[in-house]
């Protein structure tokens, strides 16, 4: 598993090449690595925002409770392995409009090494500095969405310019996830589950 993240960031056609035949044979198990590499995310945030804090500024860091950090940080990795499946059932969903005949276990499979980036890059919220967490997190997202337009194709067998399509909506449906996520934190925050700082 751990080879196709690298050949994914280098050699993403041949990786995904590896990836379906893997599927195809029923010995590619996405569910760990989806698990092992959602854990980094929070983690990471859990260690940079109670020991180091958000530099805002010029101003002292921010940092959190050790309690009001471990809870976002549960919630934090129940988000992103929803938001992983999510995508999957999304993507699945979608393949009758395509013409793809794609199982869960390929759904997962692409929603998860798809976001291999952006989970990786989870990392970085150990020393959480706003401007250098938002580029690399840009970056991330790029390699994602290059990913995704060149995983559809392979993994859910659909010529190039229906993979073309599909990954757009699949890219939609993602960017409404997103928005929707943020609205439930907004709300949550509202009825007063705000993050506890220290003082």
């Amino acid at each position: 598993m751990l080879g196709h993240i690298t050949g994914l960031l280098f050699s993403p056609e041949t990786a995904w090449q590896k990836i379906k035949t893997e599927l195809d044979q029923g010995s590619c198990h996405t569910t760990v690595l989806m698990i092992i590499l959602g854990l980094i995310p929070p983690v990471s945030g859990y260690i940079g925002t109670t020991t180091i804090g958000w530099q805002l500024g010029a101003g002292d860091p921010v940092k959190l409770t050790n309690s009001s950090a471990g809870y976002i940080s549960v919630l934090y990795f129940i988000a992103i392995i929803v938001g992983i499946n999510a995508v999957a059932l999304a993507i699945r969903w979608m393949s009758e409009t395509y013409d793809a005949q794609v199982s869960y276990q390929h759904s997962l499979a692409l929603s998860t090494f798809t976001a291999v980036p952006l989970l990786l890059v989870g990392i970085f919220e150990i020393y959480p500095v706003l401007w250098i967490n938002f580029l690399v997190g840009l970056l991330a997202l790029a390699l994602s969405v290059r990913l995704l337009y060149t995983g559809v194709p392979i993994i859910l067998d659909v010529d190039k310019e229906r993979g073309f399509l599909y990954s757009s909506s699949i890219l939609a449906f993602g960017l409404i996830a997103l928005v929707a996520m943020l609205v439930i934190t907004a709300l949550l925050w509202g009825l007063g589950l705000e993050p506890s700082l220290t003082s």
